[in-house]
C-alpha cells in the first residue's frame, strides 16, 4: 500500500547566500523525498524563505531597498542554488505572504483563546545611537551560565545554554558597541508551561531521535519558559491584530511558512489543505538542523496544539557540518557558497559525498577534501560509470547495440543485488544513507569481480554471443545500481535510463530482466575530481571573504571584568622553561565531586601523562577521546584533591 507524506525543510533565512553547511539539510531531505517517490509514495516537499525580522530590516536599509526588493531578490538566488544542486521542492515560497499573515493570526487566536496568551512589562534593551528596539541577536555578551565571552543574547555556542538578554553578563550593542540601554515594553507571551503534558506525550510517541529526547529531557527539568512572542516596532513582519506598534516575532511565524507553502501549493493544484495538512491522511515530518531544536520540538508543536493544528509525526534532527575537521572558516577558504561550487564541480559530487557519510543520528559531518576526492574518484567514477564504460560501448560498437539473454551465473549475481533491496530501502528510510552506501558500493564490487572474472573484452571477438550474455548481465547490474542510486544520483540515473531507454526507473524494477533489447551510444555519466577544481575552489572562497562588517568591541568597562583575575607577569626566561608538546587524549572521564573537571590520559609518544582540566562545561568526556591537544610536558605533577 502505498503512502501520502508530507515533508519540510528549515527555512533559510533571507539574509544571505546558501552554503554548502546549509546543503547538508537540504541534501539530506531531497533525497529523503525522492527515496519515497522511488517506492511509489506520494511525497510533497515543502519550503520557504524566512523573510521576517530585524537583519532583513537593516540590511535592506543598508543597501537601500525595501524589505520587499531585498527578500524577494535573495528567494530567486536561492531557488537558482537549491536547483543546481538538484534538490526538487513541490513548493517553495515565502514567509512574507498571505497565507502566512493568515495562519498566523489563526494561530495567535486559537491560542488566545485556550488562554495560553499573556502580557507583561518587560525590561528590553534599546540602541540610542541606532534608534531601535535590540532583537536578542543583535546583543551580546558574557554567557551567564558558563562565562563565555561574546555569545548572543538568547544563547550560548559554547554551552548550549538558552537565558534572556537581561541575564547577559555585560552586554553590548552588536550594532554600535554601546551598552544598551533597558527600557520597559508591554509585550505578548505563549505560555509554553501549559503544553508540557502534551509534548511530554509526543515525546513518548517518538517525535525526535533519542538523543534529541535526552536534550528535551533537560530542558523539561530545567522548566519551560513563557515564550515572548511579540516585538516593538520598528521590525519588517506582520502586526499583531488589535496591538499597536506590536509584531510577531519571526520565530512564530517562520514554521508557520511551512503551513503557507502547503496552503499555496493546494490551492493552486486544485487539493484540499485541510486534507493534505490537517487530517491526518498525510504523514508529517520536518527535517531541522539541531540549532533549532528548542523550537521546534517546544514552541511549534505547543502552538500548534493551542490552535487545533496537528504536529508532525516526527523531526529529523541532523548535526552540523564541519570542514577538514574545523568549523567552516573564510579566511580558510572552507566557508564555501553553494554558487561558489558549481562553478567548479559537479554537484552530484556532493550530493554522493554527504549521502555517503550521513546516519539518523545528530552526529556532526566532515567534509574532508582529501576524502572527498578519494571517495568520488573511487567509487562514483571507478565502481559505478566504470561498470557501465566497460560494458555499454563493447555492445553498442560491436554487438549491434542489442543485449541478449541472462544465463545462470548472471541470474545468480542479479540475485544477490536483488537480495539487498530491503535492506537499503530500511537504510534509506530510517535516513542510514551511509550504510545504504556502503551495501550499494559492496554490491557494485562484485559486479565489477564479475566482469574482471569473465574478461569480456578478451572474448568479444572469438566469442561474440557469449560475451553478449555476459555483458546483458552487467547491463543489467549496472540498471539496478542505478535505482538504488536514484535518490542520490539523479543525473547520473536519468543519464543511465536514456542508454538504456528504460524510462524513468523505480524500485518496482528491481527483480524485473531487461534482455532482447537495444540500447543506445554510451554517455560518459562521471568525470574525476580535479584535485586543482578543489583547491580554485578555496582560493576563491577566500577572495569573496570580504572583510566581516566588524562586530564592535565590547565597552571598554566589560574589558577590563574578567571572568577570572590575571596570574602575577612571568618574565620570558620563566616561559621558556616550559615545554609545550603535542597530545593525544587517549582517555576521559568525569571527576566524581566536580563539576568542571575531567579527569584525561594524554600520549605524547613516548610519554604517558595523567593531568585534570577544567573543561567539563564545554565538552563531554566522549567528544574528547582521540583530539589532539597541547599539553605542558614537563610540568611539576602534584597530588589532587580529586586523586
Amino acid at each position: 500500500m502505498t503512502r501520502k507524506i508530507v515533508v519540510t525543510s528549515a527555512l533559510p533565512y533571507a539574509n544571505g547566500p546558501i552554503h554548502i553547511g546549509h546543503l547538508v539539510e537540504y541534501l539530506q531531505t531531497d533525497i529523503w523525498v525522492r527515496f519515497q517517490k522511488l517506492c511509489g509514495n506520494t511525497c510533497l516537499y515543502f519550503c520557504a524563505d524566512d523573510t521576517h525580522g530585524t537583519p532583513v530590516m537593516i540590511r535592506a536599509r543598508q543597501e537601500g531597498i525595501s524589505p520587499e526588493q531585498l527578500i524577494e531578490r535573495v528567494r530567486r538566488e536561492h531557488i537558482r542554488d537549491f536547483t543546481g544542486f538538484g534538490i526538487e521542492f513541490d513548493n517553495y515560497y515565502s514567509t512574507h505572504s498571505p497565507e502566512n499573515r493568515v495562519f498566523s493570526e489563526t494561530i495567535y487566536h486559537g491560542a488566545t483563546q485556550s488562554g495560553s496568551i499573556v502580557k507583561r512589562e518587560v525590561e528590553q534593551a534599546y540602541d540610542e545611537q541606532n534608534k531601535m528596539w535590540l532583537p536578542d541577536r543583535y546583543i551580546k555578551g558574557t554567557c551567564p551560565k558558563c562565562q563565555a565571552p561574546d555569545q548572543y543574547g538568547d544563547s550560548c555556542d559554547v554551552c548550549g545554554g538558552h537565558y534572556r538578554p537581561t541575564e547577559l553578563i555585560n552586554p553590548y550593542s552588536s550594532l554600535s558597541g554601546k551598552t544598551p540601554v533597558w527600557k520597559n515594553s508591554t509585550h505578548i507571551f505563549f505560555r509554553l508551561s501549559d503544553y508540557e503534558t502534551r509534548l511530554r506525550g509526543l515525546m513518548d510517541a517518538g517525535y525526535v531521535q533519542p538523543q534529541v529526547r535526552n536534550k528535551m529531557e533537560e530542558w523539561f527539568q530545567a522548566g519551560l519558559k513563557d515564550w515572548d512572542i511579540s516585538r516593538d516596532g520598528p521590525y519588517f513582519g506582520f502586526a499583531i491584530p488589535g496591538e499597536t506598534d506590536k509584531y510577531f516575532y519571526v520565530w512564530l511565524d517562520a514554521p508557520i511558512g511551512y503551513m503557507a507553502s502547503c496552503k499555496n501549493y493546494c490551492d493552486r493544484k486544485g487539493l484540499d489543505f485541510e486534507q493534505v495538512w490537517n487530517s491526518g491522511q498525510f504523514e508529517l515530518y520536518h527535517f531541522i538542523g539541531k540549532d533549532i531544536m528548542y523550537f521546534h520540538a517546544l514552541f511549534w508543536p505547543a502552538t500548534l496544539l493551542s490552535a487545533g493544528f496537528r504536529t508532525a509525526n516526527k523531526l529529523f534532527v541532523h548535526g552540523f557540518l564541519t570542514v577538514n575537521g574545523q568549523k567552516m572558516s573564510k579566511s580558510k577558504g572552507t566557508f564555501i557558497m553553494a554558487e561558489t561550487y558549481l562553478r567548479h564541480l559537479d554537484p552530484e559530487y556532493l550530493r554522493y559525498y554527504y549521502a555517503s557519510k550521513l546516519a539518523a543520528g545528530v552526529d556532526d559531518l566532515d567534509l574532508n577534501f582529501e576524502d572527498f576526492v578519494l571517495k568520488v574518484n573511487a567509487d562514483l567514477v571507478g565502481k559505478f560509470a566504470n561498470l557501465a564504460s566497460r560494458s555499454v560501448p563493447m555492445i553498442t560498437k560491436k554487438l549491434g547495440g542489442r543485449v541478449g539473454r541472462i544465463d545462470e551465473t548472471g541470474q545468480r549475481l542479479l540475485a544477490g543485488l536483488e537480495a539487498a533491496k530491503d535492506s537499503i530501502v530500511a537504510d534509506y528510510e530510517s535516513l542510514n544513507y551511509s550504510s545504504a552506501v556502503r551495501t550499494i558500493v559492496a554490491l557494485a564490487d562484485e559486479c565489477n569481480q564479475y566482469v574482471d572474472n569473465k574478461k569480456p573484452w578478451a572474448t568479444i571477438d572469438a566469442d561474440p554471443e557469449g560475451t553478449r550474455t555476459v555483458l546483458t548481465t552487467v547491463i543489467n547490474a549496472v540498471r539496478y545500481l542505478t535505482v538504488y542510486l536514484k535518490p542520490i544520483l539523479p543525473s547520473f540515473a536519468a543519464k543511465v535510463e536514456t542508454c538504456l531507454d528504460s524510462g524513468s526507473l523505480s524500485l518496482a524494477d528491481i527483480g524485473t530482466r531487461f534482455e532482447d533489447r537495444a540500447i543506445r551510444p554510451y554517455e560518459r555519466l562521471a568525470e574525476r575530481v580535479d584535485k586543482d577544481k578543489v583547491a580554485a575552489m578555496v582560493e576563491e572562497s577566500k577572495e569573496q571573504s570580504q572583510p566581516a562588517q566588524a562586530t564592535p568591541a565590547a565597552p571598554a568597562a566589560a574589558a577590563t571584568q574578567l571572568a577570572e583575575p590575571l596570574e602575577p607577569m612571568c618574565t620570558i626566561e620563566d616561559f621558556t622553561k616550559v615545554d609545550l608538546r603535542i597530545a593525544r587524549i587517549t582517555r576521559a572521564e568525569a571527576v566524581e565531586g566536580a563539576d568542571k573537571l575531567l579527569k584525561l590520559e594524554l600520549d605524547l609518544g613516548a610519554l604517558k601523562k595523567q593531568v585534570f582540566a577544567g573543561i567539563a562545561k564545554a565538552y563531554t568526556s566522549e567528544q574528547l577521546i582521540g583530539r589532539i591537544v597541547v599539553c605542558v610536558a614537563n610540568l611539576q605533577p602534584r597530588k589532587m584533591r580529586f586523586g
